[in-house]
Formats: C-alpha cells, structure tokens, sequence
C-alpha cells in the first residue's frame, strides 16, 4: 500500500444534512425545527441560564463571600522540609523556588511543623512563633525580609 492509495474506511466520513433545500430532500419546509415557537425563529432561543421565566438558579442562590484584592498571598513552607539542606546553607525564596519547594515567585512563610536538624540560615517574609523558635534552637537564623 502506497501513501496515495490510502483512503477512509467506509462510513468514516458522513455527509453534514443540508437543512431547508425542498420537500424532497427530507429536511424541507421546516429544516428539522419544528412547528412555530420560539425556537423555529431566526434568531431564536433563550440565553444560557433561563429557565422559561422562573427565577435561575444563580440568582436563587444567596451572594457568598469576599474576595480581597489587596491581600498578599504566602507560599508556605514547613521547618522540617529544611532539612534536605546542608549545615550552613542560606535559604531565601529564590533557593526554595529554585528547588521546586514553592509553585512561584511570590512571599514565603516558614510554618513551625516537625523538627529541625540542620543550623540554617532562613531569610524568608515571614515567620510563625514556633518556626523562629526551632530555627535558633537547631542553631540557626532568622532574617524576615
């Protein structure tokens, strides 16, 4: 078989119906609409959502919430996932993001979940309480940025 001879298989490809073109094509008069209505107009139809007049659902249901366009959002970090670093090592957003530790570029929270065993040196924009105190009891330090 040549790249030439290559044709679909039977039934593959089917012809799209051509909607109002006589009687005699079978989707005459009509084109499949129907008998008036709404729906059998040019132009017809109702917008997404409507429910035939009664109230829609999305203003049945109550507004919830608030959204704070001003908030800063915070990438968080637990103190024992420090511990893949070496003794030593200065730790600042760049080198956790670098690591895969963070999904992007944005301000950082060390959070005081587990243990530390390594003395690091943790630059970060913020600190939970217990983080700090882990931090400088393994030796190390804390410089919110």
């Amino acid at each position: 078989m040549r790249l030439h001879e290559l044709k679909p298989r039977p039934g593959a490809k089917k012809n799209r119906k051509r909607l109002g073109r006589g009687s005699g094509s079978g989707r005459g008069t009509t084109a499949g609409r129907g008998h008036k209505g709404q729906k059998s107009r040019s132009g017809g139809g109702v917008r997404l959502g409507f429910e035939g007049g009664q109230t829609p659902l999305y203003r049945r249901l109550p507004k919830r919430g608030f959204k704070n366009i001003f908030a800063d959002s915070y990438s968080t970090v637990n103190v024992e996932d420090l511990n893949r670093f070496t003794s030593g090592t200065e730790i600042t957003p760049e080198l956790l993001l670098q690591e895969g530790m963070v999904a992007r570029q944005s301000r950082v929270k060390i959070l005081g979940d587990g243990e530390l065993k390594n003395s690091l040196t943790v630059r970060a924009h913020r600190f939970s309480k217990a983080a700090v105190v882990k931090i400088e009891a393994a030796g190390g330090q804390v410089e919110v940025l």
